[in-house]
């Protein structure tokens, strides 16, 4: 496979109001599209991105409101990495985080790149992380009318981080069937334990994943604050089809071709479980809704605008005014 870098990634909210707050009013990301879980209708499912929500910048939630607590663990994705230009951007926003009283850890290094790692309200761990010294996947644009400043504005997803109990499968999976290769190793400055960094594509920040093996964590339970999947870039639809021959031919259990309006999926679970998804980097957001209008109203694929009405009877409004 030939993967271009990281596309989405997919976590748990159990509160769409207070995430459309935190994202939007606290990071100042721009949410892309409103719209549903298209399998599970009755629930939201709300992007954020850059301008536009390129390929790469999109942080996306599943509101599923009676969820309970996430309980970290293993075989998991761990934490989520945002981009923001450079380390003068990083100074902006650790006063910004402290003045919203928001929880973090202050600029720490993390493979020679400065870094804080930070909780939004629901425990989500996350992580911006300075694109000062970044060679590889160019990042996004931020918003021009976000309530973040701008010029210091997230550009998208950075290193997605894996807890895995066993190093041997995913790295096999990772290395032989999905192109990444290993690009170093640091050690973590909270825990203190290496941590193995693997890159695709062009490497860099926005195509990396950084694993911790740990064997003295029990499996990590789902719910509200933790990560549902994450997402690998793939060109075009011809290419998804590809890798999905691919997959069948040496037995990997998959969804089959997903056609999700705004882009063509597959999903298939690594040896320790993760659930990844390749995803197209079209057909994007303004598919359906003018680009200066994006996640102003609720989005609907064509296949689900039949119910639109008992849709939204479903939903609880959000109050979002960008």
């Amino acid at each position: 496979m030939h993967l271009l870098g990281i596309h989405h990634l997919s976590a748990i909210t159990a509160n769409a109001q207070k995430n459309v707050d935190f994202y939007t009013k606290i990071l100042g990301m721009r949410m892309v599209k409103k719209t549903v879980n298209q399998d599970d209708p009755s629930v939201y499912h709300l992007f954020y991105g850059d301008e536009v929500g390129n390929p790469g910048t999109e942080l996306t939630f599943f509101e599923i409101p009676r969820a309970g607590h996430n309980h970290n663990g293993n075989n998991s994705i761990s934490t989520t990495s945002l981009r923001v230009p450079n380390d003068e951007a990083l100074k902006y926003w650790k006063n910004r985080l402290d003045q919203h009283d928001v929880e973090n850890e202050g600029i720490v290094e993390q493979f020679g790149r400065n870094v804080i790692p930070l909780k939004d309200f629901e425990n989500q761990r996350l992580i911006l992380v300075s694109d000062e010294t970044n060679h590889g996947v160019s990042g996004g644009t931020p918003w021009e009318r976000s309530a973040a400043e701008p010029n210091y504005g997230i550009i998208g997803l950075g290193p997605i981080h894996l807890t895995v109990p066993d190093l041997e499968p995913t790295e096999a999976i990772l290395t032989k069937l999905m192109g990444f290769t290993i690009a170093g190793e640091y050690k973590h400055h909270d825990t203190g334990r290496e941590v193995l960094v693997y890159e695709t594509g062009e490497g860099g920040t926005g195509a990396e994943l950084h694993i911790h093996v740990r064997t003295d964590l029990p499996p990590e339970r789902l719910g509200r604050g933790g990560v549902h999947h994450v997402a690998f870039r793939v060109e075009n639809e011809e290419k998804i089809r590809q890798y999905l021959d691919e997959l069948n031919q040496i037995g990997i259990g998959n969804s089959g071709f997903v056609d999700r309006f705004y882009f063509r999926s597959v999903y298939f679970r690594e040896p320790n479980g993760i659930l990844f998804e390749l995803a197209t980097d079209g057909p994007g957001f303004a598919t359906d809704e003018d680009a200066d209008h994006l996640g102003e109203s609720l989005a609907l694929p064509p296949f689900l605008e039949d119910r639109r009405d008992q849709i939204e009877q479903s939903l609880k409004p959000i109050d979002y005014k960008p």
